[in-house]
């Protein structure tokens, strides 16, 4: 039977724990982080509580990290998520953040999943505070109507990237094999070397046999450093022997 990346859209995590997985990866809220969150997820969710659910303190540190951090973003997994969600305006969001990043072609398919009209962030006076600051730069001429200020771009508000290669071991596998499944599958296999491979992919959301590749290339290369490891210890033992 033939194994295919799953689809199946997590539901929306509690507040506690959405707000531990964005300290996790690197979005300055005052809470202890979860270690290593997923990080496609965790973004999608962020999107849906802005702009479902009016919390734009978030959407701005959303916003913000997306702009340090993209080149890191799975852009592939995070496509599948934003195109199976229910709500326009998140995808409308998304479509957004993909003209803005535009120089990012990974992230081009993103608009196609949004063809409404240009949605007004806040729920009232988004027409007036336009006219009276100005539209927010990043998202001009995109899907998304944003005054200026109502999305604050603090660089504070996320750790950078030589901060977060540090703390979440995804990131600096992505940092190390590029912003890929493969990257994905190292992570969980590091944490867990003798996981089968079909749990490996579903953790991973990837293919089987992505999982299985990658699989065996890790194994290989963590056998041959146990072989050197021992056969290094025993050159040393006969050196001394003479």
């Amino acid at each position: 039977m033939p194994f295919s990346r799953p689809t199946a859209r997590e539901a929306m995590p509690a507040a506690d724990e959405l707000t531990a997985r964005m300290v996790g990866i690197g979005m300055n809220f005052a809470a202890k982080p979860e270690a290593c969150p997923d990080i496609e997820g965790t973004l999608l969710h962020a999107s849906a509580l802005g702009m479902d659910e009016g919390d734009f303190r978030v959407l701005a540190v959303l916003t913000t990290w997306l702009g340090v951090h993209h080149p890191r973003v799975n852009a592939d997994r995070l496509i599948r998520l934003v195109g199976s969600h229910p709500s326009g305006r998140v995808r409308a969001y998304w479509a957004a953040v993909a003209t803005w990043l535009v120089k990012d072609r990974r992230f081009a398919r993103l608009i196609s999943h949004y063809g409404g009209p240009r949605i007004d962030l806040l729920p009232t006076g988004t027409a007036f505070q336009i006219k009276r600051h100005g539209e927010d730069a990043r998202f001009v001429d995109t899907p998304l109507r944003a005054p200026v200020g109502a999305l604050r771009d603090r660089p504070a508000d996320v750790l950078r990237p030589e901060v977060l290669v540090r703390r979440h071991p995804g990131y600096r596998n992505r940092v190390l094999l590029g912003p890929s499944f493969r990257a994905d599958v190292w992570t969980v296999l590091e944490d867990a070397p003798e996981l089968p491979v079909a749990e490996v992919a579903r953790r991973a959301s990837c293919s089987f046999a992505t999982a299985w590749q990658v699989a065996q290339d890790f194994r290989l290369l963590r056998a041959a450093t146990s072989r050197g490891g021992r056969e290094g210890a025993a050159e040393g033992d006969v050196a001394n022997a003479r």
